[in-house]
């Protein structure tokens, strides 16, 4: 019995890591004289349609505060990896850092944080 409980467990185990992740694979800040930025981000999902699809991600400070956040309102099947820039964002001059974080329409917030050292 114990066999079959350790079977189960490493099955949805095993389910659980062939989960779809949003990759962030680049990000660029372009920023102005008075440090208003537009992020251009760069994901790549395994979409497979409105069932499962990255919908989202966002610009965090390192205290978790979201300063911007692009939504993503379809799938992009066909169009991987894909970027899209955000709206603009006024960010303070002692902000040295910030990460971005993204996720889908089934898992919510899943990728890995991406660290983004600001011009």
């Amino acid at each position: 019995m114990i066999k079959f409980y350790i079977t189960v467990l490493m099955l949805f185990a095993s389910m659980s890591l062939c989960a779809s992740e949003v990759k962030i694979l680049s990000v660029q800040a372009d920023c102005d004289v008075q440090r208003q930025c537009v992020f251009k981000v760069t994901i790549s999902h395994a979409d497979t349609g409105w069932q499962h699809y990255a919908n989202y991600w966002q610009v965090v400070n390192k205290q978790g505060d979201v300063l911007v956040e692009r939504t993503l309102y379809h799938p992009h099947v066909d169009e991987q990896p894909f970027t899209r820039s955000s709206s603009p964002v006024l960010l303070s001059r002692e902000l040295k850092k910030v990460w971005i974080k993204a996720g889908d329409n089934v898992e919510g917030l899943n990728s890995k944080p991406y660290l983004f050292k600001l011009p």
